[in-house]
């Protein structure tokens, strides 16, 4: 028997608000791809963890809004923005080959990128790649699942409201 699942379109603005995240042997990588591409950057709204904020902004001079590092909990901060529908593109650097202490955190910020049905950049190629879709300068629909099927709780009903669904 096929699952037959319900969807809620929702609008992304044209202009997006894009979360930055790198582990410390990736923040290098993160600044230089950040600095190669400072003119989309600055015309979207930038979210960045802890250090990696502070250094955007200083080497962009861009403003940046930063949560808390990794560790101490930023990784979680970009994930309940997600959640919340206050990120629209993650790109998150990460570290395939060094351990993190703070992995079940990592792994759990992309988890809430994929649930929530937003663009994931994991590298410069797919970083770049996406920042140069026609989807990143124009509004764009995105699917998400109505997950109000799962749960007495609605958890899209808090802010799409104020996203206008296109449903």
């Amino acid at each position: 028997m096929a699952n037959k699942s319900s969807y809620i379109e929702l609008k992304m603005p044209p202009r997006k608000r894009i979360a930055l995240v790198a582990h410390d042997n990736k923040k290098q990588d993160l600044i230089e791809w950040a600095l190669w591409n400072r003119g989309v950057l600055a015309a979207h709204e930038v979210y960045a963890t802890g250090t990696t904020g502070r250094i955007m902004e200083a080497e962009l001079g861009i403003k940046v809004h930063r949560v808390h590092s990794g560790p101490l909990g930023g990784d979680q901060q970009i994930g309940a923005k997600i959640a919340e529908g206050q990120i629209d593109f993650l790109v998150f650097f990460w570290d395939p080959i060094a351990p993190m202490p703070h992995d079940p955190d990592v792994k759990s910020l992309l988890r809430m990128a994929v649930v929530w049905n937003i663009p994931v950049a994991c590298n410069r190629a797919s970083a770049d790649f996406m920042v140069n879709s026609l989807q990143m300068k124009s509004e764009y629909v995105r699917r998400v699942p109505d997950y109000g099927e799962h749960t007495d709780v609605d958890p899209l009903r808090s802010w799409i409201d104020k996203e206008s669904p296109t449903v």
